[in-house]
């Protein structure tokens, strides 16, 4: 495990509205808002943060950076989501999972091993997704409840890369669950945005997309 320490100012820009296509997928009973770019090479796929949904990722500027440079992705409204446009919701691990390996594979024509960027709860979902499928790498912003009986025992079976990502100001998750968590995965990295809340990749949207590309390269390779 390897700790970094970035320093960012917070709260410097502002967002307008970068508005991408949405597509409507209707799944296995479900109806969710995505936004997919379908090109070659590992996906990238982006589980939001209980009270956000796909609109995040595009006010911040990632969804353009990753068209720019022709990289795949999904970033899926999750059936988990209050604010998401998803029906019917549900915070059933099993479903949510099942419902991000459905969309992989309806998307590209099969499954490929993505890249996860999970934050809070899209973070556990993503350690839960990653304990059950293969994947290429996780980019976990403060996730939740990583201390599950079933998760630690899957923990050592990590061989990808794995950044974790927490702000210094975040009142949600506790800086020493992260530091066991980075220890605890074989390949991992703990970035700490200094000044940065709960969410903080909105506080620190250059250093995440930094931190975001530096992994994806990784994970390539």
């Amino acid at each position: 495990m390897v700790e970094f320490l970035r320093v960012c100012r917070v709260n410097i820009c502002t967002y307008t509205g970068c508005l991408l296509w949405k597509k409507k997928l209707s799944l296995n009973g479900y109806r969710c808002s995505m936004l997919v770019n379908k090109v070659l090479g590992v996906p990238i796929v982006f589980l939001h943060g209980l009270s956000y949904n796909i609109g995040i990722w595009q006010r911040l500027g990632v969804t353009d950076l990753l068209d720019e440079k022709h990289v795949p992705y999904i970033a899926l409204d999750m059936p988990y989501g209050e604010k998401s446009l998803c029906k019917p919701k549900t915070r059933d691990v099993e479903k949510n999972v099942s419902f991000v390996y459905d969309v992989i594979e309806n998307v590209f024509g099969g499954f490929i091993s993505p890249v996860l960027v999970g934050a809070s709860i899209g973070g556990y979902i993503a350690l839960q997704f990653a304990s059950r499928f293969p994947v290429k790498g996780l980019v976990l912003v403060g996730p939740a409840r990583v201390f599950e009986e079933q998760l630690l025992q899957s923990y050592d079976s990590f061989k990808f890369p794995s950044t974790i990502l927490w702000g210094s100001e975040d009142s949600s998750i506790a800086s020493e669950d992260m530091r066991t968590l980075a220890a605890k995965l074989p390949n991992s990295k703990l970035i700490i945005y200094q000044g940065a809340k709960h969410s903080a990749y909105k506080d620190c949207p250059e250093r995440f997309k930094h931190d975001l590309l530096e992994l994806y390269v990784k994970a390539e390779a």
